[in-house]
């Protein structure tokens, strides 16, 4: 039984988005784990782990809660501009 544990930092992802990556993880691990049976599907445990954004670090960079707050809301706006022009 495949156990999968995603860190991220809170708020990065929406409830949406999150049910994404369940879906796809769960599906790549049927397909490579479980020799595409989705019977396997029953057996994968995926857990979602969200800490505060000071509590990261990349390349010494610590983000603050405001710099994330900025990036989800640029991705935002682009993601609803390009779903706008898709629709058009």
């Amino acid at each position: 039984m495949p156990y999968v544990q995603i860190n991220t930092i809170k708020g990065m992802l929406n409830t949406t988005q999150k049910q994404r990556l369940l879906e796809k993880i769960a599906d790549v691990l049927v397909e490579i784990e479980g020799g595409g049976n989705p019977e396997f599907k029953k057996s994968v445990w995926i857990n979602i782990q969200e800490s505060e954004a000071e509590g990261w670090s990349i390349s010494g960079l610590r983000p603050s809660s405001q710099q994330i707050a900025q990036f989800i809301a640029a991705r935002d706006a682009h993601d609803n501009k390009q779903n706008a022009e898709g629709a058009t």
